[in-house]
C-alpha cells in the first residue's frame, strides 16, 4: 500500500528515491560530450572506436541486467541502489587513470573501456534499483509517476552533466571528471544509507527469460526508439564538430529539457488515456525531430530538431514500460523492469558502432535518417501492439 493517498506526498517519496537515479546518471552524463572527443581527437582513434566507448557501458548495463534484476526481487531494491552507487563510484577512479595515460593512447583508451564495462554494469542496478524501491514505498498503481520521475531524474542529470563536464574538462582537464564522480557516489551512498528500504515482495519467482518474452515486444518498440537518443548523445559533438558549428553540448541540454518538459506536462496522460496511445503520438513526434536533425542546414534548426526529438522520447519509456510491467505479478516485478530496460541498453549498445559505420560510410547527417527510420518502425510496432491489445479486451471470455 502506499505511504500516503495525497499526490503531493506520493510525489515527494517518489523524488526523494530517484534522487539515486540522477546522482547515478550525473556520472554518466559528466562525461558523455567529452569522450567522443577525447578518443577521436586526443587518442588519434577513429570514429567507429569513439562510438564503441559510449557504447560498451550499455552493453555491460545489458549483460549486468538478469543479475541485478535478482538482487532487486531477492535483496531488496535499497541494497541494488547502494551496490550501483558503490560501482559508478569504481568507475571514477579508471577515469582518473586514464587522464594520467594520455601519452599512452592504448593504455589510456583501456583504462577508458575498464571504467565504462563498470559504470554500465552499476547502472543497471542504480536505474532499475530505484524503481522497484519507488513502487515499493507508494504502491503499483505509482507505477507510471515512478518511471516518469525516474527518467526526468536520468535525462536530466545527463542535461545538466553534458555541459558540466565540458566546463570542468576545460578548466580543470580530464582529471577532474574522475575525481568529481568518486565524490558524487560517495555522497549518494551517505544519503542512501538511513532511508526506508521496501519490502521485498514474496511470492513465485518467474525465470528471466521467461519474463523477458512477456516483454519481449514492448522492449522491441523502446529499443528502436532509443536509437534516436543514442545517436545524438553519442555522436552530435562530432556532427557539430563536422559542420563547424558551436555549442554541440547545448544540444544535449535541450534534449534533456524537452524530455523533462514533456514529462512534467503530459505524464499523467498514460493512466488517462493508456501507454500505447502515448507511445504512438511520441513515436511519431520523434520520428519529425530526428528529420529535422538531418535535414538541418544551420545549428539553429539542428537545436530545434533535438529539442522536439526530446520531446516526443521522452515518454516512450514509460508508456510501454506500464504496459510492460503489467505483465507479470508484483513478485516479478524487478524482473520485468530489468527485462524492459534492456532493450534500450541493447540499443544504446549496437547504436555507437553501427550509427558510426554509417557515419563513416555515408556522413554524419545521414546518422539521423537512419535513427527516423528506426523510431518510425517503432511507432508502426506501437500500433500493431494497441490494435492487438483492443482485440484482447473486445474478445469474449
Amino acid at each position: 500500500m502506499p505511504d500516503s493517498p495525497r499526490p503531493l506526498a506520493v510525489t515527494l517519496q517518489v523524488v526523494s528515491i530517484v534522487l539515486f537515479t540522477f546522482i547515478g546518471y550525473l556520472n554518466i552524463g559528466i562525461p558523455l560530450a567529452v569522450l567522443p572527443g577525447y578518443v577521436h581527437n586526443d587518442l588519434g582513434f577513429s570514429a567507429v572506436i569513439a562510438g564503441l566507448v559510449i557504447s560498451v557501458q550499455y552493453l555491460a548495463t545489458l549483460l549486468s541486467r538478469p543479475t541485478a534484476s535478482r538482487i532487486i526481487d531477492n535483496l531488496g531494491s535499497k541494497k541494488a541502489v547502494m551496490y550501483g552507487l558503490a560501482g559508478c563510484g569504481l568507475s571514477g577512479v579508471f577515469m582518473l587513470a586514464c587522464a594520467f595515460l594520455t601519452d599512452l593512447p592504448w593504455a589510456s583508451l583501456g583504462c577508458l573501456l575498464v571504467g565504462r564495462l563498470v559504470l554500465g554494469s552499476a547502472e543497471s542496478l542504480v536505474g532499475s534499483g530505484s524503481i522497484g524501491w519507488g513502487i515499493g514505498r507508494v504502491g503499483a498503481e505509482h507505477t507510471a509517476k515512478v518511471i516518469s520521475w525516474n527518467g526526468i531524474a536520468s535525462y536530466g542529470a545527463l542535461a545538466i552533466g553534458a555541459p558540466l563536464g565540458v566546463l570542468m574538462v576545460k578548466g580543470l582537464g580530464l582529471w577532474s571528471m574522475g575525481v568529481s564522480i568518486i565524490l558524487l557516489c560517495a555522497l549518494g551512498l551517505l544519503l542512501a544509507w538511513p532511508k526506508r528500504a521496501a519490502p521485498v515482495v514474496s511470492g513465485k519467482r518467474l525465470p528471466f527469460m521467461q519474463v523477458l518474452g512477456k516483454v519481449f515486444p514492448h522492449g522491441s518498440g523502446l529499443a528502436l526508439g532509443s536509437i534516436g537518443f543514442g545517436t545524438i548523445a553519442t555522436f552530435i559533438t562530432l556532427y557539430y564538430a563536422s559542420r563547424g558549428w558551436a555549442n554541440a553540448a547545448l544540444t544535449l541540454s535541450l534534449f534533456g529539457a524537452s524530455f523533462i518538459c514533456a514529462r512534467l506536462l503530459f505524464g499523467n496522460l498514460i493512466n488517462r488515456i493508456g501507454g500505447f496511445r502515448v507511445a504512438i503520438v511520441c513515436l511519431s513526434v520523434e520520428t519529425l525531430g530526428l528529420l529535422m536533425l538531418w535535414l538541418a542546414p544551420n545549428a539553429e534548426m539542428a537545436l530545434a530538431g533535438a529539442a522536439l526529438s526530446g520531446f516526443g522520447f521522452s515518454l516512450v519509456f514509460p508508456a510501454l514500460g506500464v504496459e510492460a510491467v503489467n505483465q507479470v505479478s508484483a513478485a516479478n516485478r524487478g524482473a520485468a523492469v530489468g527485462a524492459y530496460s534492456l532493450f534500450i541498453d541493447l540499443s544504446l549498445g549496437i547504436t555507437g558502432p553501427l550509427v558510426g559505420a554509417v557515419a563513416s560510410g555515408f556522413g554524419f547527417a545521414s546518422m539521423f535518417l537512419f535513427a527516423a527510420a528506426a523510431a518510425c518502425c517503432g511507432l508502426v510496432l506501437s500500433l500493431y501492439l494497441y490494435k492487438q491489445a483492443r482485440s484482447l479486451r473486445k474478445s469474449p471470455e
